[in-house]
Order: C-alpha cells, then sequence, then structure tokens
C-alpha cells in the first residue's frame, strides 16, 4: 500500500479525534513575529542563538519556515475542530518545539499529500511534516532529517486476553485487517512461519475500514486488528479514554514490523535549513522533550534515538 493510500486509509477511521493545540494554521507566506519561546507538552523551550544562526539568511529575516502538512492524518496532523482550521498533532507540536528552539515560527499550511514535494521543489514551501516516508526516490528531489521508524503494529482489547506478544502470537487465531493494505499483505506474509511453528495458519478477516475492524475487535469476534502502528497507538490512547484497547510492543520491533524511515523533507536548495532542524532536533531529543510529544500521542516507541539524515537505502 502506498503512502497516499495508507494515509487516507487512516484518515477514515480516525479523523474525528483531536487534542488541543498551540495556534493556528494560516498563510504561509503571511508575516510572522519571531518566537524567543513556547511551551510544549508542558515543557518550555527557548531559543537557541547557536542554532538560530545556522538557518538561512532568507528564514532568518522572515523569521518562519514555510511547512506543508497534508490533514487530518491522526495522530500526526489533525484539525482540533471538524470544519474550522486550527492544527494539532504529533508533527505540528514538533514543529512548535522546533520553531521554539531555531527562534522562528514554523508555519504549517494545508496540502494535499501527492502534491507536497512539488510544492517544495516549487519553493511554495521549505520543508514538510506530514509523516512523510523517506526514501531513496524522494531523496532525489528533497532532503530528510528522520525523526521516526513507523511500521504495522497490533491492538488488542484492554488487558490483552489474549496474550498477544509477537506476530506469532496471532497463528492460528483470527485477526482484523483493512482490505487492500500493506498490513493485510503482512499477514500474507507471515502464514509461512506460522506453518513452519507448527501452528495453524492465521484466520485473516478483512474489512473495508479501520473502524470496522475495530468494532470486531471490541465485540469479540477478532483477537487482535493489525494496522499501522502509529494509528493502533493513537486509538489505543484515545478510544474511550484509552480504556478499550491496548497497543502490543514487540521489542524486536519497537517501530512496528516492516518500519521504514519517517522524516521532516527540507529544500535541497537550503542545505543550512536541513542542517538547523537536524541539530535542533538532536537536541529536542537529547533533552526528552521529543518523547514527551510522542508519548501524548501514544507512539514513543517509533521515536528514534538519533536524528539521521537521508536514512532510508530503499
Amino acid at each position: 500500500m502506498n503512502a497516499r493510500l495508507a494515509r487516507h486509509a487512516a484518515t477514515a477511521a480516525l479523523a474525528a479525534t483531536a487534542l488541543a493545540t498551540l495556534s493556528a494554521c494560516g498563510d504561509p507566506d503571511a508575516p510572522a513575529a519571531g518566537a524567543d519561546e513556547a511551551t510544549v507538552v508542558g515543557v518550555v523551550i527557548k531559543k537557541d542563538q547557536a542554532l538560530h544562526d545556522l538557518l538561512p539568511a532568507k528564514i532568518k529575516e522572515a523569521g518562519k519556515v514555510r511547512v506543508a502538512t497534508d490533514v487530518p492524518y491522526p495522530p500526526f496532523e489533525m484539525y482540533v475542530k471538524e470544519g474550522e482550521t486550527e492544527l494539532t498533532g504529533l508533527d505540528y507540536d514538533l514543529g512548535q518545539a522546533l520553531g521554539a528552539k531555531l527562534g522562528v515560527v514554523f508555519a504549517f499550511a494545508p496540502q494535499k499529500f501527492d502534491g507536497i514535494v512539488p510544492a517544495i521543489q516549487a519553493g511554495k514551501f521549505d520543508a514538510a511534516m506530514s509523516a512523510i516516508t523517506d526514501n531513496k526516490d524522494r531523496q532525489k528531489v528533497v532532503d530528510f532529517v528522520d525523526y521516526s521508524q513507523s511500521g504495522s503494529g497490533v491492538l488488542v482489547v484492554d488487558g490483552n486476553p489474549g496474550k498477544i506478544t509477537t506476530l506469532d502470537d496471532l497463528c492460528g487465531k483470527k485477526v482484523a485487517v483493512q482490505a487492500a493494505t500493506h498490513q493485510l499483505d503482512l499477514l500474507k506474509k507471515h502464514q509461512d512461519a506460522c506453518g513452519k511453528a507448527g501452528k495453524g495458519k492465521i484466520d485473516i478477516q478483512t474489512f473495508p475500514k479501520d473502524s470496522d475492524a475495530q468494532l470486531a475487535l471490541r465485540s469479540g469476534k477478532v483477537v487482535a486488528q493489525v494496522l499501522t502502528k502509529p494509528a493502533a497507538g493513537w486509538v489505543a490512547k484515545t478510544a474511550d479514554a484509552g480504556k478499550a484497547f491496548d497497543l502490543v510492543e514487540d521489542p524486536a520491533a519497537s517501530g512496528g514490523y516492516d518500519a521504514t524511515p519517517n522524516g521532516i523533507a527540507i529544500s535541497k536548495q537550503q542545505p543550512e535549513l536541513t542542517d538547523a532542524i537536524q541539530k535542533a532536533l538532536q537536541s529536542l531529543m537529547d533533552d526528552g522533550t521529543l518523547l514527551k510529544i510522542y508519548n501524548k500521542y501514544g507512539v514513543g516507541s517509533i521515536l528514534v534515538k538519533e536524528a539521521t539524515k537521508n536514512a532510508s537505502v530503499d
């Protein structure tokens, strides 16, 4: 399943959920006031002058980084209220933290996902924060600063009565998954491993939407649901105030199964911006702020320890 289809599949199930945020999105070309500090997830983040000095001259002059994002895609980007423009989400909170650290505003503006990279190439945006998979094809036209590894996750009912801890524990059991997704392919590929282990095959139950699969899980028709790990973490965090589901954490696949790097996409015309963002992101990792942001959205396990550049080798 490609990134665009995965994005809209997850959105269909999760778009109604949102949290409070700091400020609204708007015109990326509108004037911006400077940002010397901000409070994100209860952490006061102050401008680091040395990092600010690394920014390109035009970014410092404008006082902002123009950021494209495709909304909604929970838990990375969401609207606080349907029909309004105020944003929230992991990427948005991270943008506010990076902006405060660099002493500029990260000005988010909605952009359809398949138009994000072309818009950066055209100079409409400086960067994009939209849970974008870092891959070799995209690296040809933009640079990435990578901040997470995300793949497929396993959702179970609260308390995990089936004692599911790995994909192997799904062998011989009924498992829900959305049709025509990478997660369905993952389950099909795992059937051989079930056979070699002397266990029965996974009884795969497909559904048109993730929300339909979750209804089957709630009702006990299946023991687990496989979906993207960030989506699974968000559902576990928010459904019935966190009392409906649990996210299975397999230590051997902390970012999820078949995890790939996600990154902030940045114009190749602004290498100084890439360098500044990479160093600011690493600072937020080192002081624990980034983990607090991830934990707010139930996906702390997909965070990486190092802010790498163009990490994907595929």
